[in-house]
């Protein structure tokens, strides 16, 4: 068997390329990032186009996140038919929601691989609903999602032979907007163990830390006002994240009630999480949610939304807290319930260390990822 991935950049596609690759399973990984950026795979199985990729770091750095998001869709459709040029044969094609609805058809067609969109969130109509209602609560100006793009992924859904999602929560939304169930499988993200361990908490406060983008789908309101709900005696709110343009509202009154972190490399990471004695999730659309299992590893209970990966990985009461999405008062109870407790705390954070060690990294979702194709494979070739 033979898999050809492809991403725009260098998300979760580039470590299953990687798990792949191990196995003997990887063609060809496909990309808009710079060869230097992909690590861990030889270079005859990496194509690039980092061009297309150039003016989204270039506008990043000058902080034009606004001219960044207007430019999204001209390099996503460029990606797809440079993508749909340079394909090779392969028994499968797994391709990133978005950037592969041309490229797909002619895998299909002329090569007769499995097609497989990978979408990291929830459908994109779903997605787009959620947060139009959400921002005018806020009374943020809610640019949307380009209305091209909600019509092109719902045709990749259509068209693909499957959809990989990392989360039952992902799952639901297609199966509520009328997939067949036997279409869309969720299987979890892995988390770098080699990255993500425990190194010691150096004080006795209590760290409520958020790492995630200062954004309203990521539902960072709901939690400052949680906390400003919260008198707890040496504490701390650590938010670690992106600013966007919408950032301001959702900060404004909570001034001095938080703490902004700056950016960490990946490897310096995990003495952010150990530091904190809770990490909280509060997102009202969020595919998975990396940070989940990343603070997990390094020994954090995790409080996380519905609306996450989280009632996945998390057995609540255990090694964790699943609370509604959108739900203030419940983020409020569960951190003024871990404060008092801190032997509760500790139990919880030796649990999750072993919950994510069962999960056993992104060698195991490769592993379940594999064995998704062969299943597909093979019903294909029994019909």
């Amino acid at each position: 068997m033979r898999v050809n991935v492809a991403s725009f950049s260098g998300t979760h596609p580039l470590d299953l390329a990687r798990e792949l690759d191990k196995a003997g399973l990887l063609g060809t990984y496909y990309s808009a990032l710079p060869r230097f950026r992909i690590a861990g795979l030889p270079r005859e199985r990496t194509v690039t186009h980092p061009s297309l990729l150039l003016p989204h770091y270039v506008l990043r750095r000058l902080g034009l996140s606004g001219l960044e998001f207007r430019i999204s869709w001209t390099t996503t459709e460029a990606f797809d038919r440079w993508l749909a040029r340079t394909i090779g044969p392969s028994d499968v094609f797994h391709v990133l929601s978005s950037y592969g609805l041309r490229a797909m058809r002619r895998a299909r067609s002329e090569y007769g691989a499995l097609t497989v969109c990978d979408r990291g969130s929830s459908h994109i109509r779903f997605v787009d609903e959620l947060l139009r209602a959400e921002y005018a609560r806020y009374g943020i100006r809610f640019v949307g999602i380009e209305p091209q793009a909600i019509v092109k992924e719902e045709t990749e859904y259509r068209e693909s032979d499957v959809v990989v999602v990392p989360s039952t929560f992902a799952k639901r939304s297609f199966v509520a907007a009328g997939l067949d169930p036997g279409k869309v499988v969720a299987i979890p993200y892995g988390v770098r163990l080699e990255d993500y361990f425990p190194t010691g908490k150096r004080d006795g406060v209590f760290r409520v830390l958020c790492v995630a983008v200062l954004s309203v789908r990521k539902g960072i309101g709901y939690l400052l006002e949680a906390w400003s709900g919260l008198t707890l005696p040496d504490s701390e709110l650590v938010l670690r994240g992106a600013m966007l343009p919408e950032s301001g509202p959702m900060l404004a009154g909570h001034e001095g009630r938080f703490r902004l972190h700056p950016s960490l490399p990946r490897k310096q990471m995990r003495d952010l999480f150990s530091q904190a004695s809770v990490l909280v999730l509060p997102s009202l659309e969020d595919g998975f949610g990396l940070v989940i299992t990343q603070a997990m590893a390094c020994g954090v209970p995790v409080i996380a939304t519905t609306n996450t990966g989280g009632p996945d990985l998390i057995t609540d009461g255990t090694d964790g807290f699943i609370v509604p999405s959108r739900d203030a008062d419940a983020i409020r109870d569960r951190l003024d319930y871990l404060y008092r407790h801190p032997d509760v705390r500790d139990a919880m954070g030796r649990a999750a260390i072993e919950k994510v060690r069962s999960l056993r990294g992104w060698g195991e979702y490769a592993r379940q990822v594999a064995q998704m194709y062969q299943e597909r494979l093979a019903r294909r070739h029994a019909h």
